[in-house]
């Protein structure tokens, strides 16, 4: 047998862990042209350490040495034949635009949850570009086996697979019906959070948009991590990571080792891209989570940090300070911010992982017959009711001052518009720029800017009592749903190193940038005048 080739050696020595990784890394770096691994350069700014996995098809795959069986390895099959144990029957057809939301993208925060040696590190942009290319062959094999358009139905029975195809207009029916639902239910989470966290003497933290930023976060993570509460294994080998995953043994039925690694990788990446098709999984992680956190509400503290305005309940007035202290104090608030939103994003992700073996699954004709027609009526009839609250208050009659309206209803009525705003913005925008997602950064800075001029007016004051429990609900309902710090954090644990930086950076100063203009030209001038309201 002739003795294999210096290079051969070299990609053998990449695939093993153990000390020979500690040797020269550089020269085994895939490059531009690599064919092993189709990774661009930019992969070294990533995680330059860690090698790639390998394709299922690759051909070194035969050269790799045969790992023995192990308990993590049982348990890994077990999880594989508990993913594929539940069939789903439903298709949603859901318009090409879905894919630019950045919330259903298929890059999951934990890209290693089994702790393998090495593995792929995929990025938005890699992910947005293979989203894109998909798109157009399947445009392209559509026509050329149709010759035209299909017809829209609202519900096609495909005789194949006893499936059941959703028509688009039924989709876009029950997610707009989701996103209204879970952005009234994100709302009185992150009213009810602030409530529970902003009022009690001593409080650690003095800013209210930190608990519910966090909490939404961990929350999306979770989502965005889960294999198990839309898991769909009829649609296997119809997703373009699928099709990519298999290997020469898989598609010749040739014999060779069982790719663990590889398999666990193409059920995680089908998985992803099946669920982000689901309305209910769209309404939780656009409507619920971005909702739940607030982007404005986040850069509005950076403004009282910088105005001195945060203090603790029962401190009294805020003494005076120079201009360094309150430069600290707008960064302690945009590091404890963003660090412990990303660190909620991972949290959620690993309690995800942690969670697999006993998260149910939700059966998708249950969902279609059930949950779909009931979100309906449960989205539209909440925000109905919502205004019903607003025009017949619970505490009308009462011995004191209204103040539902300012504290809860009015913020519910306005809350599905800027959900629906912001859903809309990812859908035309974030497509477009795919390295500076376009569509959350013009909704944070949109909503930010509203939630600025909405404060003024309220401490100028206008309208009365009703005037400011209408720009309160306007903050708390409209702008904290426009505004989204979950798909901000998502953005950037997904994006390239530089990119990420560029956008978050980017995002931080126009926001904050707005609301010296838009609060600081009030505040240093005339002044706040007292609230006519007390919410």
């Amino acid at each position: 047998m002739s003795q294999p080739s210096e290079h051969e050696h070299g990609r053998q020595d990449e695939a093993m862990p153990g000390p020979r990784r500690s040797t020269d890394c550089n020269s085994r770096r895939p490059s531009r042209s690599s064919a092993e691994y189709g990774a661009p350069e930019s992969y070294r700014n990533l995680d330059g350490a860690l090698a790639p996995v390998r394709d299922a098809g690759d051909a070194t795959t035969a050269q790799q040495p045969q790992r023995q069986p192990s308990s993590r390895s049982s348990a890994r099959e077990v999880r594989n034949a508990r993913r594929a144990s539940t069939a789903s029957r439903v298709d949603y057809d859901n318009p090409d635009a879905y894919a630019n939301l950045d919330e259903v993208i298929d890059v999951s925060p934990v890209q290693n949850p089994d702790e393998e040696p090495t593995r792929r590190f995929e990025t938005l942009e890699q992910v947005r570009a293979r989203d894109r290319e998909y798109t157009r062959d399947q445009r392209l094999e559509e026509r050329k086996a149709s010759g035209g358009e299909p017809q829209p139905g609202l519900e096609i029975a495909a005789e194949e697979s006893g499936r059941v195809e959703i028509s688009r207009l039924a989709t876009q029916i029950y997610t707009v019906s989701y996103l209204v639902l879970f952005s009234i239910l994100g709302t009185l989470a992150r009213l009810g959070l602030q409530a529970l966290t902003s009022s009690y003497p001593g409080e650690p933290v003095i800013f209210a948009s930190l608990w519910p930023n966090f909490a939404g976060s961990a929350v999306m993570g979770f989502l965005a991590e889960d294999r198990m509460l839309f898991r769909d294994p009829l649609h296997a080998n119809r997703t373009p990571e699928a099709k990519q995953s298999k290997g020469p043994d898989q598609e010749s039925g040739g014999s060779g080792e069982s790719p663990t690694a590889a398999d666990l990788a193409a059920a995680k990446k089908e998985h992803a891209a099946i669920k982000k098709t689901i309305p209910l999984y769209i309404g939780l992680a656009t409507g619920f989570c971005g909702s739940f956190t607030s982007f404005s509400s986040f850069i509005r503290d950076m403004f009282f940090a910088l105005s001195n305005e945060l203090t603790a309940p029962g401190a009294g007035a805020e003494a005076a300070r120079n201009g360094g202290y309150s430069f600290m104090a707008v960064v302690a608030v945009l590091l404890v911010t963003v660090s412990l939103s990303l660190s909620g994003l991972f949290i959620g992700a690993h309690l995800a992982i942690a969670l697999e073996p006993v998260t149910p699954a939700l059966t998708s004709l249950f969902t279609r017959k059930i949950v779909d027609r009931l979100a309906v009526v449960l989205g539209f009839g909440s925000w109905i009711g919502a205004v019903l609250l607003c025009i017949w208050p619970p505490d009308r009659g009462g011995r004191g001052q209204e103040t539902w309206r300012g504290t809860a209803t009015f913020a519910l009525v306005f809350a599905p518009l800027g959900c629906l705003c912001r859903f809309y913005a990812s859908l035309w925008l974030n497509g477009r720029i795919v390295s500076f997602p376009l569509g959350t950064f013009a909704v944070n800075m949109a909503g930010t800017a509203m939630l600025g001029m909405a404060w003024d007016l309220a401490h100028v004051p206008l309208g009365g009592a009703v005037g400011c429990q209408v720009l309160q609900g306007v903050q708390d309902g409209f702008c904290g749903c426009l505004t989204t710090v979950s798909t901000w954090v998502v953005e950037l644990a997904a994006l390239r190193r530089r990119h990420a930086y560029v956008y978050g950076g980017a995002s931080v100063a126009v926001g904050l940038a707005l609301l010296v203009v838009i609060m600081g030209s009030l505040k240093w001038t005339d002044g706040y005048a007292a609230l006519l309201c007390t919410h």
